[in-house]
């Protein structure tokens, strides 16, 4: 069963959730054309839980990727399309995930919304993160309270997770375009650039937070960003969402092309500024959304291109979700075509399941909700019999003894099945939650284990009554003797 992204009733009487408050995309008479555009693009693909990991978030939707690699972790930061929405993008706030094999995503919650900044509106749109000097700054466009105009943001923490707290107390720039990516040179001059309907750069100043001289415009040549003819008003194939990157000595510039609908294409330079030279495309028109959004790393080794699809059940061009897919380069340096799939990325390593594991930290999910918890963190809750949690490549090794999870619950509570393979595979564990008192008074449960050997996918499967039974908070295995 693929899960939802449905965002259910908050009944459930837990922590202060993240704060929130906007939407996306002013152009009415640009949604109209979108939307024409969108009605004859593919149908969406529906993954199910035995193959699929992609998208790679299931319990809410989420776009406009943009992956950072930090002390041998992806940091993936994402906007976040409201449930519901299907005219028009309806943005509140921004979220932050994070894995160290690719496939099992721990959720951080929300650590940065519209209202951190205390003069913008609406719009929590397309932004990246970038470290410099052990801080983390967040470039986001959202819409001027003040001038009504789309501007950028920049927000900074301590932490790849935050709390990020608004840098300037203003935008950093106001030219009414969007999508900022950040890019810092091997010298240490960091670059951004942003832009739709132009394309725009800025040289930051060491600070981050400030820039030197004034924006530059980069010109849409056909030669730098190819040719369209579709739209007198847009002659090259630049959209939007901007990525920049160098790979042995040549800067590339990753971009949605031509909508309506994008696809993504690519320009190389021999320098940060240009000239720009078309490269062609990196990934096609697919996937049940008319925009795309790219972000490409490398880690432990590999390329991984990041984009967004609206592939996930009541998804679509306003309602989108995050998907990756590694590739190789081919051997003249240039990108390969890229096409979306379910399965996404293959892992990188295995998961230890005898050291603390957050609840949070998920492959794929059927049914659930994350939330914060009162002590600062994250939990699983809005648990319904028969929801799931899938752990993808677990090594259990010669075999594990017993499992603990700190849960909590207001009502009867339930069960946590521990199955492998499947949500119907082999039970090797089944752990009883009790009531605690409320969802978030935390007990820690133990129960034995037997037959959990192997590397395997671990599906904690949970029953019991009818409404909402438990929260779950980490849990960990216990090595046999």
């Amino acid at each position: 069963m693929a899960s939802t992204a449905v965002h259910r009733p908050t009944a459930h009487p837990t922590a202060v959730r993240s704060p929130a408050t906007g939407t996306r995309l002013a152009r009415a008479t640009w949604v109209l054309i979108l939307m024409l555009a969108f009605a004859v693009l593919p149908a969406a693909v529906h993954p199910t839980a035995a193959r699929a990991d992609n998208p790679i978030v299931q319990n809410v939707y989420t776009a406009d990727p943009a992956p950072l690699v930090y002390n041998g972790r992806v940091y993936l930061y994402t906007g976040h399309d409201e449930d519901g929405s299907n005219s028009s993008f309806v943005m509140k706030d921004w979220r932050v995930w994070s894995s160290a094999d690719m496939v099992n995503w721990t959720d951080h919650g929300s650590p940065l919304s519209l209202a951190t900044f205390s003069w913008a509106s609406t719009d929590a749109w397309a932004g990246q993160a970038v470290e410099r000097g052990g801080k983390f700054y967040w470039y986001v466009p959202v819409t001027a309270r003040a001038t009504g105009r789309m501007a950028i943001g920049v927000a900074v923490s301590d932490s790849p997770t935050g709390p990020f707290r608004d840098a300037l107390g203003h935008p950093l720039i106001e030219n009414s375009e969007i999508d900022p990516t950040v890019f810092i040179d091997d010298d240490g001059q960091a670059y951004l650039y942003w832009g739709n309907p132009n394309l725009w750069y800025v040289k930051l100043n060491a600070d981050m937070t400030s820039y030197a001289g004034s924006p530059v415009q980069i010109p849409l040549t056909t030669e730098g960003f190819g040719t369209r003819t579709d739209n007198p008003d847009r002659p090259t194939l630049y959209e939007e969402a901007p990525w920049v990157y160098k790979r042995n000595g040549l800067y590339y510039m990753v971009y949605a092309a031509r909508c309506c609908a994008e696809f993504i294409a690519y320009s190389t330079a021999p320098s940060p500024t240009g000239p720009w030279t078309y490269r062609g495309t990196v990934m096609p028109a697919q996937g049940n959304s008319f925009t795309n959004h790219p972000g490409i790393v490398d880690f432990q080794g590999n390329s991984y291109f990041f984009y967004h699809n609206g592939a996930l059940p009541g998804g679509g061009g306003f309602t989108r979700s995050v998907a990756v897919e590694k590739f190789s380069y081919n051997a003249d340096g240039t990108i390969p075509t890229i096409n979306m799939t379910t399965t996404g990325a293959p892992q990188v390593g295995a998961l230890d399941p005898y050291v603390r594991q957050e609840a949070e930290t998920i492959a794929w999910g059927s049914g659930i909700e994350t939330e914060w918890t009162s002590d600062g963190g994250m939990d699983v809750g809005w648990i319904d019999d028969g929801d799931y949690i899938k752990v993808k490549g677990v090594a259990f090794g010669a075999g594990a003894s017993s499992y603990t999870a700190r849960v909590a619950s207001a009502t009867s509570g339930g069960t946590v099945e521990l199955r492998l393979g499947s949500p119907s595979g082999t039970v090797v564990g089944r752990c009883t939650v009790p009531n605690t008192g409320g969802w978030q008074t935390w007990t820690t449960v133990t129960c034995p284990v037997s037959g959990a050997t192997g590397t395997q996918d671990l599906y904690l499967r949970f029953t019991g009554g009818s409404g909402y039974l438990f929260n779950m908070n980490w849990w960990q295995f216990t090595r046999a003797a």
